[in-house]
């Protein structure tokens, strides 16, 4: 797979238009204020690479799910301001995809400049299921450019029009965010360094179906919190009360606990829960045990005795992955749980551990919770393409970069 440091070093990019795909989808508030720069930021050091080279710079990405019509609440405006003040370099904004305004403002560019196009998703194209449309706004996108650079991780398990089919239009190459992703990723799958804990939370166990499969032939320990913990508790027959319950997954997820019995995998689960009357930071709550949840309360965090003894089952591995929060961290009170596992892994990482938090909601909160990306060994930039990548499905966006 060639890398765009490979361009670099040919010294042919001069001149050259080369199109990034980078990942900026990023949260945005009412106001339309970027509440978490972490994807803009870790997009920057592929385009300024490519920008000394003296490379015309054609950054293209997406943001939220717009139906493939122009929504102004999810133009990437606000990002290109944002990544202008990173670059320290103008960043001229096209309102269109791959219309009048892109191309004159792509045609504008000088050596080491730097572009962005409007949300891609503002054209049907992108995300196209027909296979024609999708291509023909591929086509379109190749026009504006000699080179293809795919810099976008979170979107690499996604099989769109600027993900995979423009890749097959133009000489392309693995920008350096994709290509330490994945040397990481390898590092979780093929010469593990053991003790090896997982740690899974979020929402529903539904979510992670597959990479629960796949982590039981490769893990030591998964340490089960978030939502998906009372599917859990459930299939050992315990009440969960009001809590986030996915019944139709209980068979599953009992597989599950037999298969890493059978394995040796030790599967750790909360003893405690913070329990609400209502999903409100106001709502009154207490700690309860979690195999007796009340049946009017709902499960909004681990309780204090699981967050001790999660970090315990932390504090000797040599490599640890996380992917999902331990509760409703946004509001206060349900925090404490995330706090104390984030704690516990900066703690491994300052002995040496390799931490991988697994992007999204994850990364989200151990920043919002005031903890600094380099107190972790990584921090990705794609949930949904870690967890398909740790399943071991083969991901779009990186198979077509190795034709």
């Amino acid at each position: 797979m060639k890398t765009a440091h490979d361009l670099i070093l040919s010294g042919g990019l001069r001149g050259k238009r080369v199109l990034v795909r980078s990942d900026l989808n990023v949260p945005l508030d009412a106001e339309g204020t970027i509440t978490d720069d972490g994807r803009v930021r870790a997009s920057v050091p592929t385009i300024r690479a490519l920008t000394e080279a003296g490379a015309r710079v054609v950054v293209c990405a997406h943001l939220g799910r717009p139906k493939g019509v122009p929504e102004a609440k999810y133009s990437l405006a606000p990002v290109a301001r944002r990544l202008q003040e990173l670059l320290g370099t103008p960043v001229a904004f096209a309102t269109d995809t791959v219309g009048e305004s892109a191309r004159s403002t792509v045609a504008g560019l000088a050596d080491g400049q730097v572009a962005l196009l409007e949300n891609l998703r503002f054209n049907a194209g992108e995300t196209s299921k027909d296979d024609v449309v999708r291509r023909g706004f591929a086509d379109e996108l190749a026009t504006l450019a000699d080179v293809f650079v795919s810099d976008g991780f979170g979107v690499v398990h996604r099989k769109q029009a600027s993900v995979y089919d423009v890749a097959q239009r133009m000489p392309h190459a693995v920008g350096g965010l994709v290509q330490t992703e994945v040397e990481v990723l390898k590092r979780l799958t093929e010469s593990v360094e053991r003790p090896y804990a997982v740690l899974l939370g979020g929402a529903k166990v539904s979510d992670k179906l597959g990479v629960i499969a796949n982590l039981l032939k490769t893990a030591d320990r998964l340490l089960i919190g978030g939502g998906m913990v009372f599917t859990f508790l459930a299939a050992q027959g315990h009440e969960v009360g009001k809590s986030l319950l996915e019944a139709d997954q209980i068979d599953v997820v009992k597989g599950y606990l037999a298969q890493a019995q059978e394995l040796g995998v030790e599967i750790i689960l909360p003893t405690d829960i913070v329990a609400a009357t209502a999903f409100s930071a106001d709502a009154e709550h207490s700690v309860v045990d979690a195999n007796r949840i009340p049946a009017d309360r709902i499960g909004l965090d681990i309780g204090p005795e699981s967050a001790k003894a999660f970090a315990a089952k932390l504090a000797d591995a040599r490599t640890v992955f996380w992917n999902g929060p331990m509760g409703a961290f946004e509001m206060a009170p349900y925090a404490a749980g995330t706090k104390v596992v984030a704690q516990a892994l900066v703690e491994a990482t300052s002995k040496g551990a390799l931490t991988v938090i697994g992007g999204g909601d994850s990364a989200a909160a151990v920043r919002q919770l005031g903890f600094k990306d380099s107190q972790f060994g990584h921090i990705s930039t794609g949930g949904g393409a870690s967890l398909e990548y740790l399943e071991g499905k083969a991901l779009p966006g990186l198979t077509v970069l190795e034709s």
